[in-house]
C-alpha cells in the first residue's frame, strides 16, 4: 500500500517515513503543504498522514481541497495542535483520525493499520483470483490452500495486481504504486519482481495466473489466454 506523509519537520519525517518503510509500505514524503496537495490530487494514495502547520497550503486546507476533490484516502493528522477545536475543524473538515505529538511511533502504526482496515467498501480484506487467496490484514498469502512466503515489495506488488485482476496495469502504474517516487524511472525493476513472483506464486502450478501483456505491463488473471 502506498502512503503519503506531509510534515514539514525533515526529522520527524525522515524518521516516519524509514519506519513505515520497515512495516512494508511505500511513503512518499512532502514538506510543505502545495507540493503535498500535488501529489495527493494526483496519486492515488491509501492513505496520507498530515501534518497542520505546514508552509504554502495548511493541512486543513488541503484535506479540505482533496474532500472536494472526492479524494476517498484515509486521512491522519498528526500534529502538535491539541486543542479539541482543532480536533473537530479537522474532523468536519475530513479527517479520519487525529494524533498529537509527541506521539509513539507504535501507536502511530497501531492507527494508520487500524485505517486501512477501514477501507471503502468497494475494496474488500480478502483477495481472490482462481486459487489464490490473499489476507490484507495478516499479509498472508495462500495458494491452492499452501501458504506462500513473500518478501514486503513481492506481498505489495501482488497485492496491487490482485486488486485488480484482470486488468493490465503499466511498470509506471506499478511503480507508482508499489514502490515510493525514488524509484521513478527504474520500471525494470518491476520486471526482477514480477519473475521472483513467478517463481513463488505460478511455477508450482499448472494454471498460470501472473500474464504479460507485450508491449502494456502484467495482469493476474484466471482467464486463459486468447
Amino acid at each position: 500500500m502506498r502512503l503519503l506523509l506531509v510534515e514539514d519537520e525533515r526529522k520527524v519525517a525522515d524518521f516516519i517515513a524509514r519506519g513505515l518503510r520497515a512495516e512494508r509500505f511505500a511513503v512518499d514524503v512532502a514538506v510543505d503543504g502545495l507540493s503535498g496537495w500535488e501529489m495527493a490530487a494526483n496519486v492515488d494514495y491509501d492513505l496520507i498522514i498530515l501534518d497542520l502547520m505546514l508552509p504554502g497550503l495548511s493541512g486543513t486546507e488541503l484535506l479540505r481541497r482533496l474532500r472536494r476533490r472526492g479524494g476517498n484516502a484515509a486521512v491522519l493528522v498528526l500534529t502538535a495542535r491539541d486543542a479539541t477545536s482543532d480536533k473537530i475543524e479537522n474532523f468536519e473538515a475530513g479527517a479520519d483520525d487525529y494524533l498529537t505529538k509527541p506521539f509513539a511511533f507504535a501507536e502511530l502504526v497501531v492507527r494508520v493499520k487500524a485505517l486501512l482496515r477501514r477501507p471503502p467498501a468497494s475494496r474488500s480484506h480478502t483477495l481472490r483470483v482462481a486459487d489464490l487467496e490473499m489476507d490484507r490484514l495478516t499479509q498472508q498469502v495462500r495458494r491452492a490452500g499452501k501458504r506462500i512466503d513473500l518478501t514486503a515489495k513481492e506481498y505489495a506488488l501482488l497485492e496491487y495486481l490482485a486488486a485488480h485482476p484482470g486488468r493490465v496495469l503499466t511498470r509506471t502504474m506499478i511503480i507508482e504504486h508499489v514502490w515510493d517516487e525514488s524509484f521513478e524511472g527504474l520500471t525494470n525493476i518491476v520486471d526482477v519482481y514480477v519473475r521472483h513472483l513467478r517463481t513463488k506464486v505460478d511455477e508450482p502450478h499448472e494454471r498460470k495466473l501472473i500474464r504479460t501483456v507485450r508491449g502494456a505491463g502484467y495482469c493476474l488473471t484466471d482467464e486463459e489466454p486468447a
